[in-house]
């Protein structure tokens, strides 16, 4: 699935897709699915830089969205399980690593770019050659290290600082940093802008040396996977069209608030969700 000759985007999102494993088989997850899908229904050109399988995994949920692919043997793959002490991670498999080379030029000036790693999967800067207007990281891939039975767990990440300083702007979660203050605290004074989500409480932005929160409408849980992707995607996008942080997160925390109603990608924002979510941040 390459795209030889892809038109201009004006979102590009660079990561690995993810084949989630369940009782039933697989859903398809990954940053790179949720926000690309956010973006276009937020009303932009979207392109994918990715890495997978094309045999063992369906994009149907895709269709329309130009992908470069970088084809590999494997495709990302994980197990999520539930424990006392949270969720698990096993990760099974890994696609190829993404070599920026392989961004065809036209989407090198694509106005956002995000780069959304989910296993290391890429490195953490943008090469000389490239000029978005924004550069949103979302940086959990790189956070993620794993033993040889592919357990998650919490790892250093070593051009932290240096990436977080060329960003415009980062989201991690909560659960990306174990609830670590001090790790969130160091974050921040790297970024120039981060949002920090907490689930069901909202999220966290730190800017200009300056804390606020947003509080998360109450709904009826039924599946938060993605949600943290949906928030990201709403948010840099706002934040590009308003210059705003603190409007940027109410935006994207109203869009995210919506998501866990629905399972999987029919989380996406619907039209009417995104008018709501304008009108309550204006």
């Amino acid at each position: 699935m390459f795209k030889q000759n892809p038109l201009k985007v004006d979102y590009l999102v660079v990561g690995h897709f993810a084949k989630d494993l369940t009782p039933d088989g697989y859903h398809l997850g990954g940053t790179a699915a949720y926000a690309a899908l956010t973006a276009r229904a937020l009303g932009l050109r979207v392109g994918i830089l990715s890495s997978f399988n094309e045999k063992e995994l369906s994009l149907e949920a895709l269709a329309g969205i130009p992908i470069v692919n970088i084809p590999a043997e494997e495709t990302t793959t994980f197990s999520n399980l539930e424990t006392n002490a949270g969720r698990a991670q096993i990760l099974h498999q890994r696609a190829a690593q993404i070599d920026f080379a392989q961004v065809p030029e036209v989407w090198r000036r694509a106005t956002i770019i995000h780069l959304a790693p989910i296993a290391q999967e890429m490195k953490s800067q943008l090469p000389a050659g490239f000029s978005p207007a924004l550069l949103g990281l979302t940086p959990q891939g790189w956070l993620r290290g794993w033993d040889d039975e592919g357990r998650i767990s919490l790892r250093e990440w070593s051009e932290m600082e240096a990436s977080l300083k060329r960003a415009s702007a980062a989201v991690l979660s909560v659960e990306d940093v174990q609830d670590d203050e001090e790790l969130i605290e160091e974050i921040s004074l790297a970024s120039r802008v981060l949002a920090l989500t907490e689930g069901d409480e909202g999220a966290r932005l730190y800017w200009n040396r300056d804390l606020r929160r947003f509080s998360a409408p109450v709904k009826e849980v039924l599946d938060t996977t993605g949600a943290g992707d949906i928030f990201a995607a709403a948010f840099f996008i706002r934040l590009h069209s308003t210059r705003d942080p603190w409007e940027a997160a109410r935006f994207a925390t109203c869009l995210a608030s919506q998501s866990v109603t629905r399972r999987g990608l029919t989380s996406i924002p619907t039209e009417d969700e995104i008018q709501t979510c304008q009108m309550e941040v204006l």
